[in-house]
């Protein structure tokens, strides 16, 4: 039997994000920060901030929803769901299954991909492997995170992330259309740049690790910044070169959003104008695997998205985890 490869293509995305707002004004009031170094150097105005009573997966959920209607399909009738999030809700069950329960997706397979800020993507490409080759017809794919649940307020860094949930439903396409490319990479060798060292079983919850602040997020900020403007261009390229493709022939890239100077360096380095480059973080800083996701939903409903479009998506994180991919919409 010849094995079954399908083309795979987005249907409906959806977002969501917290209403509470913390301005760059705001944490002037919590840290050592200003408001214009932050909008200067990260271009972040604000970002969302979930409430106490709000999980990871309440966020996802609103964003699957939003998706699903979007898409013109119900929860039974979703095969697989992935959830890309570095802030699940509980270390068990997967929030993918959390999730799964609450919009009463039965019929599906849930799980969750841990790969940060690159996971959307990851997430995206590995669900597009089930679809092509037959084993699943829909997937809904979720990027969400509460790095406000790991931020200390008082630190510096804590400028840089905000909360927020985004959501994508793939499904089988025709030819010429959907992904055309997928490159993926990682490092483990940057794995103290940026990690989360408390909650695991390196470092179980205890008085003395939360004490000594290994709940929250630690971040090497030059590090990220040059491994980002490093990685990034190579990834583009190398999914340039396997499509055929050259920069001309991009109309949007939809980036990860890490911060406004690696996004201009980024697209500087691989000649890309920075007119075609998507951005969001003014108004919700870095949402982590919700970046992407976020920001497709919004050039996807205001109707910038024509079908035909060559969209590039890129990401860098954590892991290190970085990639690539293009799709013709």
């Amino acid at each position: 039997m010849k094995q079954l490869v399908r083309n795979v293509r987005i249907i409906g995305t959806g977002s969501y994000t917290p209403d509470t707002v913390y301005t760059n004004k705001h944490l002037e009031t919590l840290c050592s920060t200003t408001d214009e170094w932050v909008y200067q150097n990260l271009g972040i105005r604000e970002r969302r901030v979930a409430g106490p009573d709000q999980p990871t997966s309440d966020l996802a959920t609103q964003a699957a929803l939003r998706a699903l209607e979007n898409a013109g399909l119900k929860p039974e009738d979703i095969d697989l769901i992935i959830v890309a999030t570095a802030t699940p809700d509980r270390l068990a069950p997967s929030t993918a299954c959390i999730v799964q329960d609450k919009i009463g997706a039965y019929n599906s397979v849930a799980f969750d991909l841990a790969a940060v800020c690159s996971g959307f993507l990851f997430s995206v490409s590995t669900a597009a492997q089930f679809i092509a080759t037959g084993i699943y017809n829909t997937a809904l794919v979720i990027g969400s995170d509460t790095f406000s649940k790991i931020i200390d307020w008082s630190r510096r860094d804590c400028v840089f992330f905000g909360d927020g949930a985004g959501a994508a439903v793939l499904t089988h396409a025709d030819d010429g259309e959907g992904f055309l490319a997928f490159r993926l990479y990682s490092d483990g060798r940057g794995k103290w740049n940026f990690t989360i060292p408390g909650g695991g079983s390196e470092f179980p919850m205890s008085q003395e690790n939360v004490a000594s602040g290994k709940r929250y997020f630690q971040m090497v900020g030059r590090a990220v910044y040059e491994t980002a403007i490093k990685v990034l261009p190579m990834a583009i390229n190398q999914v340039l070169a396997d499509t055929g493709l050259r920069i001309e022939d991009v109309d949007y890239m939809i980036p990860h959003q890490p911060s406004i100077q690696i996004l201009k360096d980024t697209a500087s380095i691989i000649g890309l104008p920075f007119d075609k480059v998507k951005t969001n973080m003014d108004k919700y800083a870095n949402t982590s695997g919700g970046t992407i996701p976020i920001l497709l939903d919004e050039v996807n409903r205001s109707g910038q998205l024509k079908r035909g479009d060559v969209v590039l998506f890129a990401a860098v994180g954590s892991g290190w985890t970085w990639g690539a991919s293009i799709i013709k919409w």
